[in-house]
């Protein structure tokens, strides 16, 4: 979360986890101070009473049917540490959380608000909805406010599917495609800053912006930008075939994101309502990309 803190640092003394002495030294150079933390191993983390407002943005590991890092991350948090021996223990008083708009499944191209029942189709989505649920138990039983910020795909420099769009993946064939839905990295960071004031108990947004999209539109785009051919169309039945298995469970999900409650209860205003508005700030192939980054829903 690099991108929200300037707006952080005005406010707070900012401490961020660390899984390494080198992402120790990186966030040091930031102006933060590292706290030691292995989410993916049995070392008890010492995480209690550090910070009364916390953002969590870990993803889930990559197996499982269940978000053990979330749960451990939680675990610490309501553990008192040495210090708190003696005394009260104190638990976060606010907690914000990115998770994914995965958690809605297949929703045939409708749109979607967030009082829609979560329904995850992959594995994936699944480790994010129990993530949800563990923050909500938590956040029930500690007295802790938290905003759940259900985010689809993240884009920004360093952030597009470049590799995708090189490689020649086919999309699907725009009479049959699914919609996407976007965000930008920026506009994503203020709104989980956001969440931690304004955010109502227990509560669930969709952060994305106001235009979602068709996917292979979205891959044109960015195959326009960076001067490359675009990515040929195939039937929805020839791409399960053709496309890899981790991009095809993207492709067989279509919904559209109301945003309007993080407008109203967050008043998120979008410096990038659109991907096309981004898209047209940017000199053609001026962009250089991350190689491997992909959508994210």
């Amino acid at each position: 979360m690099a991108r929200a803190l300037p707006w952080l640092q005005r406010r707070f003394r900012v401490c961020a986890t660390a899984r390494s002495t080198a992402s120790a030294a990186a966030l040091r150079v930031l102006g933060v101070v590292p706290v030691t933390a292995d989410l993916d191993n049995g070392i008890p983390l010492r995480l209690a009473g550090i910070a009364r407002w916390v953002i969590h943005s870990a993803p889930p590991a990559a197996t499982g049917g269940r978000d053990l890092r979330t749960r451990r991350l939680l675990a610490a948090l309501a553990r008192p540490g040495r210090a708190s021996l003696s005394q009260r223990h104190v638990a976060p008083r606010r907690l914000a959380y990115i998770g994914t708009s995965g958690v809605y499944g297949n929703a045939d191209g409708a749109w979607v608000t967030e009082t829609r029942r979560a329904a995850p189709d992959s594995p994936r989505a699944q480790r994010r909805a129990d993530a949800e649920a563990a923050l909500r138990a938590f956040a029930r039983r500690q007295h802790v406010r938290l905003g759940l910020l259900r985010a689809p795909g993240i884009y920004a420099e360093g952030r597009l599917p470049e590799a995708r769009v090189r490689r020649g993946e086919p999309a699907i064939a725009a009479a049959e495609d699914s919609y996407s839905n976007h965000i930008h990295a920026d506009d994503l960071a203020h709104a989980v800053c956001l969440a931690l004031f304004r955010a109502r108990p227990l509560r669930s947004y969709n952060a994305s912006d106001d235009a979602p999209g068709r996917m292979g539109d979205w891959f044109d785009q960015v195959a326009d930008l960076l001067g490359l051919p675009r990515v040929p169309r195939v039937s929805r039945a020839d791409a399960q075939a053709q496309v890899s298995p981790g991009l095809l469970s993207y492709l067989n999900e279509s919904r559209r994101l109301d945003n309007a409650r993080i407008r109203r209860e967050l008043r998120l205003q979008l410096r990038w309502p659109c991907v096309a508005d981004w898209l047209a700030s940017r000199p053609a192939q001026s962009v250089r990309l991350q190689a491997g980054a992909g959508p994210v829903k």
